[in-house]
Order: structure tokens, then C-alpha cells, then sequence
């Protein structure tokens, strides 16, 4: 019994000297992230160039609160603005972004122009990696490779328009072809979609679904007389101030804070068999040759993390902003019901490489506005 006793208490001691002396190797993806973690806090800092819808999530501090080692940069830019600027400092040779988030058109460019790295393998946390905590099971990609684009957040979005409340009922409307009527020519602002950002993924819903597509979108830019305007916020003054009817491509947001302010504008919405997937800039692409590309790394795993898709949406929920997040593990309860995705519904994916090519629907609205004398 005695024998017994004492190997028990040798092996014991023996096991114990082995675990101490060679203690076990951490899994290696663990290990990976460990070390990117400590270059990115040596490197210190994180330069995002970003969309304004996307800026809640950063002005949360919710990351800057994980890691305080990093300090965040970001610069906001929108439409093709946001191409001429990224394109005019590579041009330079300057190199400043870590991390774009912005709308699949841009990010589509920067990856045909070769200016992203491929996001995929930048993936390390396993909650992040893990296909099925997102919708339909899969990751959702923007480009066709998928492995450069990655969209955050999808929103069910139907089409709305704004109209002076004063001036127009909206059982008027009962189909979106009820603003063709000779009633409302010459009473239509829109923001004109050719100068970029507000105003994109409206046109590209109403382009390739079934039930209107590029005739309609002509009809409409050659036969109502339409006021374009590049400045969304004077369009939302005109229409306010009873200059216009009805206004297209207006902010939703802008309109619903108008409309708080008790002014007479509300929003329409009368389009129910075209509901977009959209992001409104809630897309992530990794420059190449960035400064701090272990920062973009793991401001890239928080923001996908569980953690770090709740703070969105919360944050863009509270903003106005397209709010659902493409992960399906989250609470939906601050998500606006009009954004949730239903199973089953068959939603125009605006954000799909497919659909992003705006040149063809510039050439139909030129066309349009050809034939009613207005092309400028």
C-alpha cells in the first residue's frame, strides 16, 4: 500500500515538473492574434477613411475603450470624392489609409485599381471566421473573388421619397408610377446620383428590378421636368420651403430630422414589391501598403466580433443610419422594423459586384434628361 502511495505521489510530481518545464503551445491562431494585438499596440495608431453614416460606430469610443493603445484617425468622405482623394495620394505616393469603410462602389474601385489586400486572411478571431453566425450561413462578400470586400452591415431598404406635406397627399400615390403624372412635372428635385454618394443604391434598386428597371428611370428623368441639384441640403430647403413637391434621393435621415423640427416634409413609402438589401457605406476593404496594418487588423476583428456588431448597430440605429448587422448571433430589438430581413423575401442585393457598375444607369439618365432639353 505503501509502494502505491508513494508512486502516486512520484508520478504526481513528475507530470507536475513536465507541465511546468514544457508547458503546452498556445493553438496557433490564438498565438496569431496575440502577437498581432502587440504590433498594433506598438504601432499605436489607426488612419480610417470612412462614410458618414459609418462615423456613430467610431464616435461610440467603444473600441478606443478596449484597446486605448490605439488611437483613431478618421477622415470622412463620400462618393466619388472619396475615390479622386484616395487615387490623388497613392498618385503622390502617399499611403495614409489603414482601413476604408465606405460603400461597395468604392471599395469595388479600390479593389480593380489593385489598392486592397486581400481582408479574408484577417479574419483571426474564430467568432469572426465562423461562417454561420452570419445571414444565409455564409460571409458576405461584395467582391467576386470574395475575399477583399466584406459587408457589415445589410439593412432591408425600401424605396422612399420626401414630399412637402402641405402640398401633396400621399394617397395620391398608390405606385411609384404615379409620380409620371403630368400633375407633378416641374415639381420634382432630386439629387443628382452622377456626382456621387446619396442617391446610389436608390438608382441601382430601381435599374435592375424587374418591374421598372432603365425605361422607367429614363421616363422619369426626360418626362417630369426634374430640377437636379448637388447639394443635398438645399434640395431639403426647397422642398420645405414648398419650392418643390416632391424630392428624390433626399437623407432619409435629413428629412425625418426636418420633419422633428416641424417643418412640413415627410417621407413616402409606396414602393413595396422593390426592397433593397443596401449597406449605405457599411462595407470594409484593407488598403494595401498600409501604415499601421496590425491596427486595421484588429479594429477589423472588433468590429465583426459579437462585441463589436452590437455596438454598431446600436450606434447606427440611434443615428438614423441603416442599422442591421449582416451577423445573426446579435439582438435585433434597436434594428427600425422597416430594416429587418425577413427569410424568404427576395431582396435586389444592391451591394452585389453585379449591380454596382453605375455607368450604364448615368447613360440612361443622360438620355433622359437629352430628351427633355435638360442635358447639362
Amino acid at each position: 500500500m505503501r509502494v502505491k502511495i508513494l508512486l502516486f505521489y512520484f508520478l504526481l510530481f513528475t507530470f507536475a515538473f513536465l507541465d511546468s518545464a514544457f508547458p503546452q503551445a498556445k493553438p496557433s491562431g490564438q498565438a496569431e492574434w496575440e502577437k498581432t494585438v502587440e504590433a498594433a499596440k506598438r504601432e499605436g495608431r489607426l488612419n480610417i477613411y470612412t462614410h458618414d453614416c459609418q462615423a456613430p460606430i467610431l464616435e461610440t469610443g467603444a473600441f478606443q475603450k478596449r484597446y486605448p493603445e490605439i488611437k483613431i484617425i478618421y477622415t470622412f468622405t463620400r462618393g466619388n470624392t472619396t475615390d479622386q482623394r484616395v487615387f490623388s495620394e497613392r498618385r503622390a505616393g502617399r499611403y495614409l489609409a489603414d482601413i476604408f469603410i465606405h460603400g461597395g462602389t468604392n471599395n469595388i474601385e479600390f479593389q480593380r485599381a489593385g489598392a486592397l489586400d486581400p481582408l479574408k486572411p484577417a479574419l483571426l478571431l474564430p467568432e469572426v471566421a465562423d461562417e454561420s453566425k452570419w445571414w444565409l450561413g455564409k460571409h458576405p462578400w461584395v467582391d467576386p473573388e470574395r475575399q477583399y470586400i466584406f459587408m457589415h452591415i445589410g439593412s432591408a431598404q425600401p424605396f422612399l421619397f420626401g414630399y412637402n406635406s402641405q402640398l401633396a397627399n400621399p394617397k395620391e400615390f398608390t405606385s411609384l408610377r404615379d409620380i409620371l403624372n403630368p400633375k407633378w412635372r416641374g415639381k420634382i428635385v432630386a439629387y443628382d446620383v452622377r456626382g456621387g454618394g446619396r442617391g446610389g443604391w436608390p438608382s441601382r434598386l430601381l435599374y435592375h428590378h424587374p418591374n421598372y428597371g432603365p425605361q422607367f428611370l429614363k421616363d422619369f428623368y426626360g418626362k417630369t421636368d426634374i430640377t437636379l441639384s448637388r447639394d443635398g441640403r438645399q434640395a431639403l430647403d426647397w422642398l420645405a420651403a414648398g419650392k418643390f413637391v416632391l424630392c428624390f434621393f433626399c437623407s432619409d435621415r435629413g428629412v425625418r430630422e426636418a420633419k422633428q423640427q416641424g417643418l412640413p416634409v415627410d417621407l413616402l413609402d409606396i414602393v413595396k414589391d422593390a426592397v433593397a438589401l443596401a449597406s449605405q457605406g457599411g462595407t470594409i476593404g484593407l488598403p494595401n501598403r498600409a501604415p499601421h496594418p496590425n491596427a486595421a487588423r484588429v479594429f477589423l476583428n472588433w468590429l465583426l466580433s459579437r462585441e463589436g456588431q452590437m455596438v454598431a448597430q446600436k450606434a447606427l440605429a440611434q443615428s438614423g443610419c441603416p442599422s442591421n448587422s449582416m451577423r445573426i448571433d446579435i439582438p435585433k430589438d434597436n434594428v427600425p422594423p422597416l430594416e429587418w430581413r425577413i427569410e424568404g423575401t427576395q431582396y435586389v442585393d444592391v451591394e452585389h459586384p453585379s449591380l454596382l457598375d453605375m455607368r450604364p444607369i448615368f447613360k440612361i439618365i443622360e438620355e433622359g434628361l437629352r430628351d427633355s432639353g435638360k442635358q447639362r
